[in-house]
């Protein structure tokens, strides 16, 4: 029983956009995230994220939808795939993502990045993630 207190569990962020997916992970020993990477939201969009969930031994998914803004088509979408996640053992939470992607950008800047849409995405999933475990 005393190994699973200390037991390292690992989390997945997702910034859910309806073009691209952003991913970050974080464990519970370190509480920081860190950019994953981007998937294409299309037809294996689903797949990839269960075979990430599966190599990473990821437990808990926390998805980023928008609480107060007018976006209900996202909102929706991120909600239907936290649902789907539920089905097998992973936990699924929601956290606000509001202005998550304009600070991601403004992060990207401030790192001197270049084609800050390529990074985007896996930048505002790594800031839902930090939020979520703060």
């Amino acid at each position: 029983m005393a190994e699973n207190l200390n037991k390292t569990k690992y989390f997945l962020g997702i910034d859910y956009g309806e073009a691209k997916i952003g991913l970050a992970i974080a464990d519970s020993e370190m509480r920081i995230a860190f950019a994953y990477g981007t998937l294409k939201n299309d037809k294996k969009m689903l797949q990839n994220i269960l075979n990430i969930i599966d190599k990473e031994k990821i437990e808990t998914v926390v998805i980023g939808v928008p609480k107060r803004s007018g976006d209900k088509n996202t909102t929706y979408a991120g909600e239907k795939l936290g649902e789907i996640l539920r089905k097998g053992k992973t936990d699924v939470y929601y956290q606000d993502e509001i202005y998550s992607t304009k600070m991601a950008r403004e992060n990207l800047k401030e790192k001197g990045m270049k084609k800050i849409s390529r990074m985007d995405h896996q930048e505002a999933a790594k800031i839902i993630l930090e939020n979520f475990l703060v």
